[in-house]
């Protein structure tokens, strides 16, 4: 693994003067990230009790007065999924009743994001179920990173600020000085993204896979739209769970002539059997960032991992001084 802990060059480490109303606290699910993220702002994370009943449920403390507080809870709702989605909502109530004056809560990852539509009868929309409990929980605010639909932000009735790692992956990507680029999306999907990324990334030419999935985490890639012969690869996405999709992109892209083939995604769920398909050789490197924990059984020698620390730290100050988040990114 090449692993990276490289800031955008649009951000910096720096001391913020008045925090005085601003707390940090971080749930289970990623405690690093939130670590790094108060460092960013010159700042501790706040004390908490953390722990669980015999049974499995989830007890949760603040060990500090938030009373009339900006209060902001850190948890990816990654895997254990229901878990981490539980221990939010419980942190998220501990604040309220302890009077907290604004509690934006922090998602670098949102679960259950994929079901943001009925696609066939008699089935759930779970994207807009967790909408539901987060908004009466007690959340004033919601700050999420790289959402799998855009369309999420208007399942919630409460501000809500959606910053993309992009930043990061393009910072580091144009660091490499690679040549000959075209940036593939690995679905019609995900068109959009890819064509914002290619962009940024010196205005590259776009590719497409057309891509039928038979199956949930089963994909089966049918065709290419563009030209990818003698050039590198860029497949972007906005997560990499069992790795099926991403893969036989690249397979593709291999058969059609691609010199090298690189990964880029924020998430990196890495979903079994993820780690073997990702590591057998079809990729120069996989470039994912820190939104998920990276444990060491989940590391492998192509595998770089990018810091989003400092945006989500700098979104957060500019949150709390109520001045412009998207201005970031122009």
């Amino acid at each position: 693994m090449t692993s990276s802990v490289t800031l955008p060059a649009a951000f910096s480490l720096r001391s913020f003067e008045d925090n005085s109303r601003l707390r940090l606290f971080s749930g289970s699910a990623n405690i690093p990230l939130a670590q790094e993220v108060a460092r960013y702002l010159g700042m501790d994370l706040g004390p908490m009790v953390r722990k669980r009943f015999a049974d499995g449920e989830i007890y949760i403390q603040i060990q500090e007065s938030i009373r009339g507080c900006d209060v902001y809870l850190t948890q990816p709702t990654c895997c254990p999924v229901n878990d981490h989605l539980m221990e939010l909502l419980i942190m998220i109530d501990a604040c309220r009743r302890a009077s907290a004056r604004q509690i934006t809560a922090v998602l670098p990852y949102y679960g259950y994001a994929r079901a943001d539509r009925k696609t066939a009868g008699r089935e759930s929309i779970t994207a807009k179920l967790v909408a539901n409990l987060i908004t009466e929980a007690g959340a004033d605010r919601i700050l999420a990173m790289d959402l799998h639909s855009a369309q999420i932000q208007g399942y919630f009735d409460i501000p809500f600020d959606h910053v993309y790692g992009s930043p990061v992956l393009l910072d580091y990507l144009l660091s490499k000085n690679l040549s000959d680029i075209v940036v593939v999306s690995p679905d019609v999907g995900g068109v959009a993204r890819a064509r914002a990324f290619a962009k940024k990334l010196n205005d590259a030419p776009l590719a497409i896979i057309d891509k039928r999935r038979q199956a949930h985490n089963v994909a089966e890639v049918m065709n290419l739209i563009g030209d990818v012969a003698g050039k590198t690869a860029v497949l972007v996405d906005d997560m990499i769970d069992t790795a099926g999709t991403i893969c036989e992109g690249a397979r593709l892209l291999r058969k059609e002539g691609a010199r090298q083939v690189y990964a880029c995604a924020t998430h990196a769920v890495f979903s079994p059997p993820a780690i073997e398909r990702l590591s057998a050789g079809l990729f120069e490197e996989v470039i994912v960032t820190n939104t998920l924990p990276m444990d060491e059984d989940r590391q492998f020698r192509q595998l770089t991992v990018l810091t989003v620390a400092n945006l989500l730290g700098e979104t957060i100050w500019r949150i709390h001084e109520d001045s412009s988040v998207s201005s970031m990114f122009r």
